[in-house]
């Protein structure tokens, strides 16, 4: 298995698709901070983040679904990573790229009104009340999206886990965040065009929980 990673490693560092900015990087100022649109995607369409993207394959099914946007997938996993990194690399998308960081440091690598959309997929729920800060729906993550966020930005969440869903939805309420739309059963809520672009895409682990029955939540807001 350690061989395993360390060939993914060093594979993840000849995509050219591929950043792994070090500290010292984050700390004096990200290459493609500001200039994502202009010196990467060459384009001025939409940038969408995945946080937590784990395998990449939400990352990689948005961006082949839809190529007049622009897909950015983060983690802090680089082998599991590598797997998106060369399945968008084989079948060519150049909408597509991957940022192996640590979330918290999210503000560093996108300048402000950069980011249109964030998407947190089945993230950790961090059960533990000492650990609620490290959430990515908490107050002090939303501080983070607020900052790269342009205005009226929307943040998706996908979760299996009731705990997390419920926090959200507090957090949204208390802070006076605008819900633009919210299920507690994804793929059991009435037909609704809502989430007719949300039902397609699917994770390898979400598949395997929808076959074990559990239930997927949904929901969407905006940061006041």
């Amino acid at each position: 298995m350690a061989k395993r990673k360390l060939e993914r490693f060093a594979e993840n560092a000849t995509f050219e698709h591929f950043f792994q900015p070090t500290w010292e990087e984050l700390r004096d100022g990200f290459s493609l901070k500001g200039s994502w649109h202009k010196s990467f995607f060459k384009n001025d369409n939409p940038i969408i983040v995945e946080l937590g993207c784990g395998k990449g394959e939400y990352t990689v099914d948005l961006g082949r679904r839809y190529p007049g946007k622009n897909y950015i997938g983060i983690d802090k996993k680089g082998a599991r990573m590598w797997r998106g990194a060369k399945t968008s690399k084989e079948i060519v998308l150049p909408n597509v790229a991957f940022v192996r960081m640590r979330a918290e440091s999210i503000a560093e690598v996108f300048a402000a009104a950069e980011i249109d959309e964030i998407w947190i997929t089945f993230p950790e729920p961090q059960p533990n009340s000492p650990r609620t800060k490290k959430r990515f729906t908490s107050p002090q993550f939303i501080e983070r999206y607020r900052k790269i966020l342009k205005e009226n930005g929307i943040i998706h969440l996908k979760t299996d886990n009731d705990l997390f869903y419920t926090y959200t939805l507090e957090v949204i309420k208390e802070s006076n965040h605008k819900l633009l739309y919210s299920t507690d059963d994804l793929y059991n809520s009435p037909d609704d065009p809502e989430i007719k672009d949300v039902l397609p895409v699917q994770t390898h682990y979400e598949k395997i929980w929808l076959d074990k029955g559990l239930k997927i939540k949904y929901l969407r807001f905006q940061l006041v």
